[in-house]
């Protein structure tokens, strides 16, 4: 069972880092458009596009990424608490 959730927090930790990277990809010219943003694109915009629908820009600025990010850091955390406290 610890492996488990030591196994469900990694993912949401790399997948937290994941996020970063496509932020971070924001900052240079046509990097998302590549093929590696655009695969990067594929697999975080899905859960980004959630906060988007509630969190609006702030000018040119985007902040439902990092909404994003923390929410998966508290999911994280919580999901660890809960496997440790209850489960092991």
């Amino acid at each position: 069972m610890e492996i488990l959730a030591d196994l469900i927090v990694s993912a949401m930790r790399v997948y937290s880092m994941i996020i970063f990277v496509y932020i971070l990809l924001s900052w240079f010219p046509n990097a998302r458009e590549s093929s590696f943003g655009q695969a990067i694109g594929r697999v975080v915009e899905p859960y980004i596009d959630m906060f988007r629908q509630f969190i609006p820009n702030i000018g040119m600025i985007d902040l439902s990424p990092l909404v994003a990010i923390i929410v998966m850091r508290v999911a994280a955390n919580g999901v660890e608490h809960l496997f440790y406290t209850f489960l092991l």
